[in-house]
């Protein structure tokens, strides 16, 4: 009788339900940790294209300024001839500001998804400043955009 047993326990092979049951449990409680981290750092993504496209956008501010007597009044296109990666506005859109006397600019580029938006502006007395405006959030994408309004 107990050889029947171990002959028939030697013949089954395979999993259990209990034991399928149970690794199906661990694969859906990693994804419920795994899914949100995920969408959050796609957010983060963005918001450092955003970043990056004001910090370029700057420099190239920067570049006009010097080859026009220290005025800051560049317009998109002037700062796009300079540098054209600014007309890239698949995550990010820009926007210029040039103060009336050209003494004072302002770059704002906002993130696509999260509406976190990073401005830098900067006067010919060389003031700056970099501030943040946080969005929306998106489709559930929250950014990096710091409570502190400065980055």
């Amino acid at each position: 009788m107990l050889s029947k047993f171990s002959r028939r326990a030697q013949d089954e092979k395979g999993f259990t339900l209990i034991e399928l049951l149970v690794v199906i449990l661990i694969i859906g409680i990693l994804a419920a940790v795994a899914i949100p981290t995920f969408l959050n750092q796609r957010g983060k993504a963005y918001d450092s294209n955003a970043e990056s496209q004001a910090k370029t956008a700057q420099i190239a501010e920067e570049t006009y300024a010097t080859n026009n007597n220290g005025n800051y009044t560049a317009n998109k296109s002037d700062l796009v001839a300079i540098e054209p990666s600014l007309s890239d506005t698949s995550s990010s859109t820009l926007t210029v500001n040039a103060a009336p006397g050209g003494d004072e600019y302002q770059v704002v580029s906002t993130a696509g998804h999260t509406g976190d938006a990073f401005t830098v502006t900067e006067s010919n007395t060389g003031t700056q400043s970099e501030t943040c405006t946080a969005g929306t959030g998106g489709s559930g994408s929250p950014g990096t955009c710091p409570t502190s309004d400065s980055w």
